[in-house]
């Protein structure tokens, strides 16, 4: 009987619903990826199913409507997660411009229609008219998966996805602070102080306490994790208390913590992780289960009302796409991405109409006519989304290839467990994401009668750097060799696996045999043309604020100034950094002719430098989160000098508190005409 009771419908059982939903999540995703309809809509009309307008299998109770906010929360928060926002800046008026016109567009239209088509009064037609105007991105998921969310046609519909909805919220306010007689000027400057304050805390004040707390918690994965949903909730509450929507503030949480929060990394894996595959595919079955379709059948009047609204809705749309196509010269592609993304209606839609049932402006009919308008529209937008998408994605994929932009090989010689993570984290961020290459974990280990032991302790090591890296999604190769020193082994391991990249530990210890034999990083610099990163990191990557590049004359002559500057401006773009170039007139001016001409885009200031000594004098304009980045020469190449040997021992000394990296170009094989020179006196064995 006790069974019976769990089993009858609809299910009330919180362990069986919870079943239920992740079996239709399963299910939903195998069916409709062998049939290549779009896993969104797959989940929606599971709702419709499943819920109390389907079969009543279930009710969209408490628990749904709870994981059901959540996911349309994680989707805002990710959406500002992970925006361009330097490419933002450089296009936030045609973000405004498209926020406008995707406002303004439907909601005269969508006003004018429901007042003299359908005989609205003026307060339900500019309510109902909203409903036209908001969006949710709903088919963002496509384009995150795509690789398409740095695309401008993307950054420039988030920019006017947050403009038009706030408009639309605003208008709601507006509207009900009319009914309830607060049309006071106190109760609107009141209003905007709220807002106002709310905006500069999480924008302000919550990256400073989240660089305080990500320092605090770096080893904690799982810390980091629960405090950055933390933050998104904290800023949606925060959004309610101001009177705005709760997705307003967990996209502002998203702007918030995108500087701080790589999109290589694992903390970034394990949101879109769980957010993709739990949270967000519950909010798609609760909005199915509000689709009612019977809606459709009270009439040839209720029916010809839901088919004009929905295609004046989508309409309205893209007629704003088409227009900022035009102003900006989109392509066909990009506006059809614009259009895609900005159709969908859900959360804001829905709060809306909501609201203005609540308060009785609209009726029951309104309700069921929006809901009906979510379906339909979640369904035009995760198709045009998916469609462009993937024929944007094409087309990006066939551009002529950056001759910087090669497969990254890299090889990261590991001897202290304390510097793994920290390395691996370096060499993931920097390896190029378009091609599906390894991160490759060296342990060398000297071939004497310890050997077997060192084999064990160093292959224990590895396995640390494999795990942390598994965490990320990237693959990584564990290698080790058994040689007659460390030098050689390493070298060993670059002429076999053809690394491109090597990224080594700094160690300022130098032992009298270094000074007789020279050091590993000697030896390599002697031995190879890669191109080699001594690194000393001494806080966590995704903290620093700043990074601090010191250039010599006549690096941007060298072969592989490209390269390295690929590699600078793919660690700004993780980091969410700001460039500090500082160098010779000459050299500053083809660097920055290079960045102009390359993607990604990046933000660089450009300072003149007449001499490699004057870095000691830097101390009091930097703060401890500035990176600086040394580009160094081998002896004997055309931007070498003899100051370069001193700048390491100096980094070490005065910047102790900074983290830095020294990089030794790629270069042409056999340029090094100098044979057996001393020391530099950097880098050794012990890489730490």
């Amino acid at each position: 009987m006790k069974l019976l009771l769990k089993l009858a419908l609809p299910f009330e059982d919180p362990v069986l619903i919870f079943t239920m939903v992740l079996l239709i999540i399963l299910i939903s995703t195998i069916i409709l990826k062998r049939v290549k309809i779009p896993g969104l809509i797959g989940m929606i009309i599971a709702g419709v199913i499943v819920g109390p307008n389907g079969f009543g299998i279930m009710q969209r109770d408490a628990s749904m409507i709870l994981f059901g906010t959540v996911g349309i929360l994680y989707i805002m928060f990710l959406a500002g997660l992970e925006m361009d926002m330097i490419g933002f800046k450089k296009t936030k008026i045609r973000s405004i411009t498209y926020g406008a016109l995707t406002f303004l567009v439907p909601i005269i239209i969508g006003t004018l229609t429901f007042v003299y088509l359908f005989d609205y009064d003026y307060k339900a037609a500019i309510l109902l008219g909203c409903m036209f105007a908001s969006h949710t991105l709903l088919a963002y998921p496509i384009i995150s998966k795509l690789g398409l969310a740095k695309n401008e046609a993307v950054t420039v519909t988030i920019g006017g996805t947050i403009i038009t909805d706030t408009a639309v919220l605003i208008v709601l306010a507006i509207i009900v602070g009319s009914l309830e007689g607060n049309v006071s000027f106190n109760y609107w400057l009141i209003m905007a102080a709220k807002l106002v304050a709310f905006v500069a805390v999480v924008l302000f004040v919550f990256p400073i306490i989240a660089k305080a707390i990500f320092k605090q918690i770096e080893s904690e994965k799982g810390a980091q994790f629960i405090f950055v949903l933390a933050m998104v909730f904290a800023a949606s509450f925060l959004a309610e208390l101001a009177g705005v929507e709760a997705i307003l503030g967990a996209f502002l949480a998203g702007l918030a913590l995108n500087q701080l929060i790589p999109h290589t990394s694992a903390l970034m894996n394990r949101l879109e992780f769980v957010g993709n595959n739990i949270f967000v595919p519950f909010f798609l079955i609760s909005v199915g289960m509000l689709v009612d379709i019977s809606v459709l059948f009270e009439g040839w009047e209720a029916l010809l009302t839901v088919v004009v609204v929905t295609i004046l809705a989508i309409a309205t749309k893209w007629v704003a796409a088409f227009v900022t196509q035009k102003l900006y010269g989109y392509t066909v592609t990009q506006r059809n991405l614009i259009f895609g993304l900005s159709t969908a209606r859900a959360a804001a839609t829905l709060a809306v109409i909501l609201v203005g049932y609540e308060l009785g402006i609209v009726q029951e009919f309104a309700l069921n006519m929006t809901v009906v308008l979510i379906l339909a529209t979640s369904l035009v937008s995760s198709f045009i989304t998916e469609k462009a998408g993937k024929a944007l994605a094409i087309f990006e994929s066939r551009r002529k290839p950056d001759l910087s932009n090669k497969p990254d090989r890299i090889l990261v010689p590991i001897a202290n467990p304390a510097t793994i993570e920290h390395l691996i984290d370096l060499a993931i961020i920097l390896k190029n994401p378009d091609y599906d290459e390894p991160i490759y974990p060296l342990a060398v280990v000297i071939d004497n009668e310890h050997a077997e032991e060192e084999i064990y302790k160093k292959n224990k090591m590895l396995q640390e750097a494999i795990t942390h890296a598994s965490a990320t999604d990237n693959d990584v190769q564990l290698v080790s060799k058994i040689d007659l020193n460390i030098s050689s082994g390493i070298l060993r391991a670059i002429k076999e696996l053809m690394i491109t990249e090597v990224v080594l530990g700094w160690n300022a210890k130098i032992t009298a045999r270094d000074r007789i034999f020279g050091s590993v990083l000697d030896n390599l610099l002697e031995s190879t043309e890669q191109m080699i990163l001594v690194c000393k990191i001494t806080h966590p990557l995704n903290t620093t604020r700043r990074i601090i590049v010191i250039v010599p004359l006549n690096a941007d002559l060298e072969r592989g100034f490209l390269r390295w500057l690929k590699a600078v401006k793919t660690l700004s773009v993780q980091l969410g950094t700001k460039i500090l170039f500082r160098g010779r007139k000459r050299t500053l001016n083809k660097i920055r002719q290079a960045i102009t001409e390359s993607k990604p885009v990046v933000e660089a200031e450009f300072e003149p430098l007449t001499d490699f000594k004057e870095v000691e004098d830097m101390k009091t304009k930097l703060a401890k989160d500035d990176m600086i980045v040394v580009i160094s020469a081998r002896k004997g190449t055309i931007s070498y000098n003899s100051t370069m040997d001193y700048v390491p021992r100096l980094l070490s000394r005065n910047y102790k508190e900074n983290s830095f990296i020294i990089i030794y170009p790629e270069q042409n094989p056999m340029l090094n005409t100098t044979n057996g020179y001393v020391g530099m006196g950097y880098g050794s064995e012990n890489n730490k």
